[in-house]
């Protein structure tokens, strides 16, 4: 393939972005409104947050199928504990449960000798029914909003509703957490092992790389930004069920993969899943505002992800041709 072709699949999803942007413009002008844009921002941070963690266990080679149990629990324990350990106290609460969530999925993929990533899919996949029960035992299937707290939950309103300048204090957060990811990716040699571990595990272990410990900090990293978003996710919606964090699972997968990293392992990178988080919440809002459907929405969200697959593999295929 020629050196256009490759640019074209290189920046495949930003051209994507842009076209799906003006399309909708031309179309529907309240799409480019302040009021839709910061809508847009505000969407951006759960779904961000989730999606950067990630970003580090595909990198790895494995897949997180617990996110969207990891957030349910989160919400509704973080929420709860508002009024007896304080707001500070409950945000610490609630990224050390996410934390250790992440760091069990990751026991018992060692402890169960899992290597590939289908075998940590059914098992990631099991402990997101297990953390979703949880949260439904604790809350006893209730939903849980700020009104019934004795105290009131400014610094939770804040993450939820406020701004820093132009940009929402969610936004401010993600490019906290993104700046910080991507140090410790690109510049830190325990960030670097995450690519090597699923480059090639053989040849990993081999070469000294501690693949046990990047399996550990891999999905505790995903854990613990499944807690951060869980905890903007609720902020900003004011309320926390057992439910909150149906599909998240998926839509962080999406994004990630459509962003450019491979699920085969080794390759990819935080700011390329920002790209991919971009398109799925334009996508969504595009969507909205022209009047289609959710089923309609399901389907496009389902063949982007199956295109984005599917090119993947070609890029691999003719990679490996040259």
């Amino acid at each position: 393939m020629n050196k256009v072709g490759f640019i074209l699949k290189d920046y495949l999803v930003l051209l994507m972005i842009l076209g799906l942007a003006l399309v909708t413009a031309i179309i529907q002008p309240k799409f480019i409104s302040p009021a839709n844009l910061n809508n847009i921002m505000r969407q951006f941070g759960p779904l961000i947050l989730v999606a950067l963690g990630m970003t580090f266990v595909i990198v790895g080679g494995f897949i997180d199928l617990s996110v969207a149990g990891t957030i349910n629990l989160v919400a509704v324990v973080t929420i709860t504990l508002i009024d007896p350990l304080g707001q500070v106290g409950a945000l610490i609460a609630g990224l050390v449960i996410g934390s250790i969530c992440g760091a069990i999925n990751a026991g018992l993929i060692l402890t169960s000798g899992a290597t590939t990533q289908a075998e940590a899919l059914f098992i990631t996949f099991g402990m997101s029914t297990v953390y979703s029960s949880l949260a439904l035992i604790y809350s006893g299937g209730s939903t849980f909003h700020f009104w019934d707290l004795k105290e009131m939950p400014n610094m939770f309103e804040a993450i939820g509703a406020g701004s820093v300048g132009p940009l929402s204090v969610s936004f401010v957060i993600f490019l906290g957490a993104l700046a910080l990811l991507w140090i410790f990716h690109t510049k830190m040699a325990a960030g670097r092992a995450i690519s090597l571990t699923g480059g090639n595990k053989t040849a990993a272990r081999l070469s000294g790389v501690p693949i046990e410990r990047s399996i550990v900090l891999i999905y505790t990293i995903a854990g613990f930004m499944a807690a951060l978003g869980a905890i903007v996710l609720f902020s900003r919606v004011t309320t926390a069920s057992p439910v909150i964090g149906a599909g998240f699972e998926t839509n962080a997968i999406l994004a990630v993969v459509v962003g450019g990293t491979t699920l085969k392992g080794g390759k990819g990178s935080v700011l390329r899943t920002v790209m991919g988080v971009l398109l799925v919440i334009l996508l969504n809002n595009c969507l909205n505002l022209l009047g289609v459907s959710s089923y309609m929405q399901w389907a496009a969200r389902g063949a982007i992800l199956v295109f984005a697959i599917w090119l993947d593999n070609r890029k691999e295929v003719q990679g490996n041709q040259l």
